[in-house]
This record gives structure tokens, C-alpha cells and sequence, in this order.
């Protein structure tokens, strides 16, 4: 069964007299485990997907399984329990509170759990361990560079031990170098069995992950799995999924 399941799903917003169709009767499996990367140019629907997926907007139509409960008709109090208990968000400008340290931006999803204050401070350090920020836990996100931002962004994402993480553009507003260093890191996590799902307009960052989906008018346009398309070095031929 897969971690992720949604069927015929369709978002349509209603502008001005026009229908606006974000995703457009769109069906897709995330396996547990997995690393793939959502693309497509501004527009395409990939953060609209991304936002049902992650339980922060419902479809106008279709049916979503997540860790094998239907969520497409959840009340927005019951996506909230979904979203604190079984999924992590990493985004592009962080959003770390300036005013708490690392280690309390961290504590902040385990707040709502309703997990006291000791173990709290217990699983944000071990957080902070596997993304190499412990020594500065009690610096403020001010006193950070861009990349000590983002690791302490995904330790705050892994604090709850999410069943998906959620990266949007996750590299968007770092150098080269340290972009590098932030996928690295998604990659190690990938190995240690955690599922993300990773969304970028950029097809160098795409090309990284094991699978990747493009996005295209709300509909998937390609799916291509890299362990399916290892022939490419040998014979040139690309084993690309076809549309669905």
C-alpha cells in the first residue's frame, strides 16, 4: 500500500467569472520510502499539489489516502492533528521565529503534541544532532548563515518523526554550495528510510532524485524514475514513464 494515495484529484478556483483549474484530475502513489521531486514552471499546479498533499488546502474533487486514512473530506481541525502528526514542511525562506533560538524553534511543532517541556527539549537536540546543529541551539536564526537556517529548518521538520517531508524550493534562496549541502542532506535522509517529496521549478535539482514527476497545466506531464532509466549511459534510451 502506498504512503500516499490520490485519485482524480482536481482544485479549481473561481476568479473573476473564470474557472481556474490548479490541478486537473490528477492521480499519483508517493511509496513510503521514497525521494521525488515535484517540477514544473510558475503556474503549473506543483505548490497547489503540494498543499493538499500536505494537508494545507482541500481539492475541489477526488480522493486522498495518507498513511492509509482518507483525507480529502477532513474537517480543518482534523487536517491540523494530520498535519503536526504525520507530516514536516521545509520552505524556502525557513521561517524560523527570530524572537525563540534554534532549539525553541525546533520544540515549537512538539508544543502542540501537548508533549512536556523535558521531552521536548530531549528529541529538538536529537533533531539538531542528525542535521549537525547542536552547537547552535541557542543561537538565534539571526546569528545563522543561510544553510545553518535550512538545517535547523529540517530538524524542526523531523521533530514529530513525520511520515512525509515536505521541502518547497528548499535550496531556492541559498548559493550553489550550500544548496548542494542542503540536498546532501535530504539524501541521507532519503537513506535512512524517510520519505520526502521535494518541489522545485529547477530541473538540475529534479534530475537529483530518484523519481521525478512533472507538473505541467495541473496535470502530470512525465514521470521518470532514474532506477528504470539507467539504460540512458548505455544505449541512450530514456525509460520514461508515459502520462498517465
Amino acid at each position: 500500500m502506498a504512503l500516499v494515495e490520490l485519485r482524480n484529484v482536481s482544485k479549481i478556483y473561481h476568479l473573476g467569472g473564470e474557472e481556474i483549474r490548479a490541478l486537473d484530475d490528477l492521480s499519483l502513489d508517493v511509496q513510503e520510502g521514497e525521494f521525488i521531486s515535484i517540477i514544473g514552471p510558475s503556474g503549473s499546479g506543483k505548490s497547489t499539489l503540494m498543499h493538499i498533499l500536505g494537508c494545507l488546502d482541500s481539492p475541489t474533487s477526488g480522493t486522498i489516502k495518507l498513511d492509509g486514512t482518507m483525507i480529502h473530506d477532513a474537517s480543518p481541525r482534523e487536517l491540523a492533528r494530520i498535519r503536526n502528526r504525520k507530516i514536516g514542511f521545509v520552505f524556502q525562506f525557513f521561517n524560523l521565529l527570530p524572537k525563540l533560538n534554534v532549539l525553541q524553534n525546533v520544540e515549537l511543532p512538539m508544543i502542540y503534541s501537548g508533549l512536556p517541556a523535558r521531552k521536548r527539549r530531549e528529541r529538538a537536540l536529537e533533531a539538531l544532532k542528525m542535521v549537525e546543529m547542536e552547537n547552535r541551539a541557542r543561537h538565534r536564526p539571526t546569528q545563522l548563515s543561510g544553510g545553518q537556517q535550512q538545517r535547523a529548518a529540517i530538524a524542526r521538520a523531523l521533530v514529530n518523526n513525520p511520515k512525509i517531508i515536505f521541502a518547497d524550493e528548499p535550496t531556492g534562496n541559498l548559493d550553489s554550495h550550500t544548496g548542494e549541502v542542503i540536498l546532501e542532506l535530504f539524501r541521507a535522509l532519503s537513506q535512512e528510510g524517510r520519505t520526502i517529496a521535494l518541489v522545485t521549478h529547477d530541473p538540475q535539482i529534479a534530475a537529483s532524485t530518484p523519481r521525478r514527476i512533472e507538473i505541467r497545466d495541473g496535470r502530470i506531464a512525465r514521470k521518470v524514475d532514474r532506477k528504470l532509466a539507467g539504460l540512458d549511459e548505455l544505449t541512450g534510451i530514456s525509460r520514461d514513464d508515459s502520462p498517465p
